[in-house]
């Protein structure tokens, strides 16, 4: 699972600039501000958790039995999917209905965040 985090973080990473590269070049003539915008925060939401996940996956190879740990790996990924991706699909396709999946990522972000919290103190504060 480490190395899973960490892989998928990295690309998560490379992916980030590359979308934030698109949005920048290909689309700010092609969407409008409020597209754009829901663009912009897609990439930054992704960005931030894929530099999370690169975390986890390195606090995993400290701590490999840790399952908040793993936990917080899979809420990462599943919250980038979700939330990034329904914010993605939202602002190239214009279908507003696709903000409503959003918030569900939001969730998943959250709960992520605390299973790494929970494991910080359990694991780092002992």
């Amino acid at each position: 699972m480490a190395q899973l985090g960490f892989f998928l973080g990295a690309l998560g990473g490379l992916l980030s600039v590359a979308f934030g590269a698109f949005g920048a070049h290909a689309l700010r003539d092609r969407l409008d501000a409020y597209s754009l915008g829901v663009f912009e925060t897609a990439v930054q939401y992704q960005f931030y958790h894929s530099l999370a996940l690169l975390i986890a996956g390195l606090l995993l190879i400290q701590f490999p039995a840790s399952m908040l740990l793993k936990s917080s790996v899979v809420l990462f990924v599943l919250g980038i999917l979700v939330f990034s991706g329904s914010l993605y699909i939202l602002s190239l396709s214009g279908v507003r209905w696709w903000g409503a999946v959003t918030p569900l990522g939001g969730l998943a972000f959250i709960a992520a965040w605390a299973c790494m919290a929970t494991a910080g103190w359990q694991l780092l504060g002992s």
